[in-house]
């Protein structure tokens, strides 16, 4: 089990902020293990966070990324995905995601995916472009030459030529109608879709009984892979 997550509200300038993330590590658990540490404070130290949130989280992505590659002696060659959501005042939301973690809101009862998954076939181009190729061999996964299934990640500085660390981000304004936000690493989304988990979410009050629900019914449905899941209502 290599995932690493965070879940909580701070008091900042006034603002209350809720901030969650998944961080599903490969090849070690050293790069989650900083994210889990750094990354957010990296974002709320941008000094043009209160005015350009999106351009703040993308320059804290990449300077993390930078922090995290030049210190591969002690973090080692392993990567990390991530996914982000930051609440500003339980009014404003912001997702940002490098990889194949995923972040899923609840609108009406309808599933909404906030986050891109980050997959070596839709980015082929980027991975060629920069010298890499895409091998469905060894297995069946399509992998950046050969190696990582993923197409954006932080760390693996063996084949960070060939990767992007660059956030897609997506924001919008929590009105009545969102009441659920699931966040999930990739071993959850194997097995169920948005709107199962979206389904089974909204059933259940405690939203950390919520989240320990889709994790059992992963398991039930086999996956294979390291599960993590935070869930996220906001009201009733």
């Amino acid at each position: 089990m290599e995932d690493y997550h965070v879940a909580k509200f701070v008091q900042i300038q006034g603002h209350e902020l809720g901030l969650f993330a998944i961080y599903d590590g490969h090849l070690g658990d050293s790069v989650p293990s900083y994210l889990q540490k750094h990354l957010f404070s990296n974002i709320l130290k941008e000094e043009e966070f209160w005015v350009d949130t999106n351009r703040s989280i993308s320059k804290a992505y990449e300077r993390t990324d930078q922090a995290i590659l030049s210190q591969g002696s002690d973090l080692g060659r392993g990567g990390s995905t991530a996914v982000t959501a930051i609440l500003l005042n339980g009014q404003k939301l912001w997702v940002a995601n490098v990889g194949d973690s995923r972040a899923v809101l609840s609108r009406g009862g309808q599933a909404i995916q906030m986050s891109t998954d980050h997959e070596p076939n839709t980015e082929r181009g980027s991975i060629e472009h920069r010298g890499g190729f895409v091998s469905n061999m060894p297995g069946d996964v399509p992998r950046v030459n050969g190696q990582l299934a993923v197409s954006r990640a932080f760390g693996d500085k063996s084949l960070k030529s060939h990767l992007r660390s660059d956030p897609d981000i997506q924001e919008t304004i929590i009105d009545n109608n969102i009441d659920i936000l699931i966040l999930a690493s990739d071993g959850l989304w194997k097995v169920l879709t948005n709107q199962e988990a979206v389904d089974i979410a909204r059933e259940i009050k405690d939203p950390l009984k919520a989240a320990k629900q889709l994790t059992a019914e992963a398991l039930k449905r086999e996956s294979k892979d390291d599960i993590s899941c935070v869930v996220v209502r906001f009201r009733g």
